[in-house]
């Protein structure tokens, strides 16, 4: 009996460990999110486990979470779907069924996932891009760009803007029936970042005569210069994307060398003759007073050039958007930026559109007060929050609007 009370007392205390996570005050559905954390946690910290004992890598122990989400390609009354390549890149392709009067809307989308998890048939982001096909009559490109640890920067950035450049071409947007002027870029997270960086990217191609109607990022992860962020400070330890994590995909995006993690982890890695590059991540002038909430502003501690040197995509405006000046960010389409308070990259997301604004580029900057980093992924099954119902239908309204 006494082994059994033992045995009921520490799967008991296991789970209550598993499943309570405070939530912050304001969060809608807190026992649905904690039960979310719950898992995110769990598989994060199997991953630690399996890496640390040499069994598997610690994003491909995550990657289980993109295997279960997989659905094939499969056509309804609304929209045919079908997987196919683009320039030699993968993507899943979207076409309305819905009569048009005129040329389609178009919608390249990149997903999110770190820039080392993810894929365009996870049951999410199939979802996402089939009702955004259907409820804008659009045609949605979603691209199944390389994957770190198996490919780091540039690699990521290349696939996504191959693709961009071939559906760009005259004779692809007549092939699918789309007007030119009525494309945009889309992306959450890390294919935030990527949609970012092909906007800004394609403003200096002379090649690319078509030119983007609208951008619109999802809690785009934009820098990686300043790790110590108040976003970053204020959600040091949530669980869907903790700060260590956000440090890991950063890292793992660059190299798999764990000397840049570990430099990115202490805030470490940009050396003094970079320093200049600070100013465009400095959130004590480019933060809103109610999101720097008394947090105060410390110059940053520098790093050895050695990793600058080694893994200089940490410091490329196509690997880290706000980086960008101002010259070039002038040019940038109407964009719509989503972040959420209760979000590492909260803050990245309020710098740029500051910066845009700033310049003359109309924005429109949806914060959600009440809402965590992917949020907006979790609109259907089990897993299904009104807040991700709300702000889908917020982006929604943007494009239609917009696009």
């Amino acid at each position: 009996m006494g082994a059994k009370l033992l045995w009921l007392f520490l799967t008991s205390a296991l789970l209550a460990y598993y499943l309570y996570t405070p939530i912050p005050e304001g969060v809608g559905e807190p026992w649905k999110v904690m039960l979310i954390s719950a898992g995110f946690r769990a598989v994060g910290h199997l991953a630690e486990v399996m890496d640390q004992l040499g069994l598997m890598h610690y994003m491909e122990v995550l990657t289980l979470i993109t295997a279960a989400e997989y659905v094939a390609p499969t056509s309804d009354e609304n929209v045919t779907v079908m997987d196919t390549e683009f320039s030699n890149v993968a993507v899943r392709l979207y076409l309305p069924r819905r009569v048009s009067d005129g040329p389609r809307r178009a919608m390249l989308f990149f997903h999110g996932g770190g820039w080392c998890l993810g894929q365009a048939g996870m049951k999410s982001y199939d979802q996402l891009s089939r009702w955004t096909s259907n409820l804008l009559n659009a045609v949605v490109v979603s691209v199944n760009y390389r994957l770190a640890p198996k490919y780091h920067f540039p690699t990521q950035f290349e696939d996504v803007y191959s693709v961009t450049k071939f559906f760009l071409q005259s004779s692809v947007l007549s092939q699918y029936g789309v007007d030119p002027d009525r494309v945009c870029v889309a992306g959450d997270s890390a294919g935030g970042n990527l949609a970012a960086a092909v906007a800004q990217q394609l403003l200096e191609d002379a090649e690319v005569k078509t030119k983007l109607r609208a951008q619109a990022l999802i809690y785009p992860a934009l820098q990686p210069l300043d790790l110590n962020l108040p976003s970053y400070q204020e959600n040091v330890k949530k669980s869907i994307l903790s700060k260590s994590l956000m440090v890991r995909f950063w890292s793992e995006y660059f190299t798999s060398d764990s000397s840049l993690r570990e430099a990115m982890a202490l805030n470490r890695h940009v050396p003094v003759e970079y320093s200049h590059l600070f100013q465009f991540v400095n959130w004590s002038t480019l933060l809103p007073a109610e999101l720097k909430k008394g947090h105060v502003y410390t110059s940053p501690t520098f790093g050895s050039p050695e990793l600058a040197h080694k893994y200089p995509g940490f410091l490329d405006p196509r690997a880290a958007p706000l980086l960008g000046g101002d010259e070039r960010l002038r040019g940038l389409p109407p964009t719509y930026i989503l972040t959420c308070q209760h979000d590492v990259l909260r803050d990245d997301g309020a710098m740029y559109a500051g910066r845009l604004r700033a310049l003359g580029v109309p924005v429109t900057h949806q914060h959600a007060a009440d809402a965590f980093h992917g949020a907006m992924t979790f609109v259907l099954g089990p897993a299904k929050l009104a807040v991700g119902q709300r702000l889908f239908s917020s982006y929604i309204e943007w494009l239609n609007e917009n696009l």
